[in-house]
């Protein structure tokens, strides 16, 4: 069976490795073009570019999927379909009528749940305790397309975005090797989506990171492991943005206004009704560091808040 492949993040790699473990054609790679990247913004190449590489595989980078050019230089390629994952182009019905087995994705949410660019983040954000990958055909809309294939997991109750996306990147891999050989074998019965079950997923933004202590502390905790790496869960002190990376809630009902350090050892902010021990933090323009030596090195003062937008 020949595929082409279009992909772009690490998320993608395990897929397309594990395509070629099954004995999968993989004539062509489709990834985004090379951005820059870091203080020097050099241009530094996707991660699927860098495995493709790695692998021996063609690559293309067109700046537009939907361009004629690219549109011809697929259709050459005469594959018996596509595999995406989150490549991040809409792929428009000029490619998908191309591919005679369509055009088949990895999107990382158990669908209709959760369409959209940021499956994994929202799916902690909004205290989930089970999620999944979904392999389906894609249509032209936004992550509507008949499913094939499902895969549930559970999501650990300290797990963050980073680490729930390596687990799925691997689920989403065998699932999709076992939906391409259904599929050639003819064994398999696409699925309707109850569209009116679907939520969106939006793509995150950096307001989405600002906490609002009046918020549970498990609602913070929860936002804190959802948006890693990026945005992050950040708040003000002194001025200046504080990044939180780690925390817990804790058993406990404060006695001061949300925002304020209920404790100094351990480090624990008062939220709305409940209380949230910092574990790891970063203070802007220096170093992820254990939340007790930030407490000490600051030499915090019962005057001192986080949050300053909330007072």
């Amino acid at each position: 069976m020949r595929l082409i492949f279009l992909g772009t993040p690490d998320f993608a790699v395990p897929t397309l490795e594990r395509m070629l473990d099954a004995g999968f054609e993989v004539p062509l790679v489709v990834t985004q073009a090379d951005r820059p990247k870091g203080r020097g913004q050099s241009l530094a190449p996707p991660p699927v570019k860098q495995a493709a590489q790695r692998l021996g595989l063609p690559v293309y980078q067109p700046e537009r999927i939907r361009r004629p050019e690219a549109i011809a230089r697929l259709s050459a390629i005469a594959a018996d379909g596509m595999v995406v994952v989150g490549y991040g182009q809409i792929i428009p019905q000029a490619v998908i009528d191309l591919a005679p087995l369509g055009i088949i994705n990895v999107h990382a949410s158990l669908l209709p749940k959760y369409r959209g660019a940021a499956p994994i983040q929202w799916a902690i954000v909004n205290g989930d305790t089970r999620t999944g990958v979904t392999t389906m055909r894609i249509d032209a809309g936004l992550d509507t397309g008949d499913m094939l294939l499902r895969a549930e997991t559970p999501i650990g109750p300290e797990e963050n975005a980073v680490d729930l996306g390596k687990r799925l990147a691997l689920l989403g891999a065998d699932i999709l090797v076992e939906t391409m050989r259904g599929l050639g074998a003819g064994v398999l019965t696409p699925q309707k989506q109850d569209h009116a079950q679907a939520t969106l997923a939006p793509i995150l933004k950096k307001e989405d990171g600002l906490i609002d202590w009046r918020l549970s502390a498990h609602a913070i905790d929860n936002r804190v492991r959802g948006f890693q790496p990026w945005p992050g869960a950040y708040t003000t002190f002194r001025g200046q943005t504080l990044h939180i990376w780690e925390s817990r809630p804790v058993a406990a009902e404060p006695l001061v206004p949300p925002g304020v350090f209920e404790s100094r050892k351990p480090l624990i902010v008062a939220c709305g009704g409940s209380a949230l021990e910092l574990r790891t933090v970063q203070l802007e323009g220096r170093k992820r560091i254990a939340a007790a030596d930030f407490a000490n090195g600051q030499r915090l003062t019962d005057n001192d808040r986080l949050g300053d937008t909330h007072r």
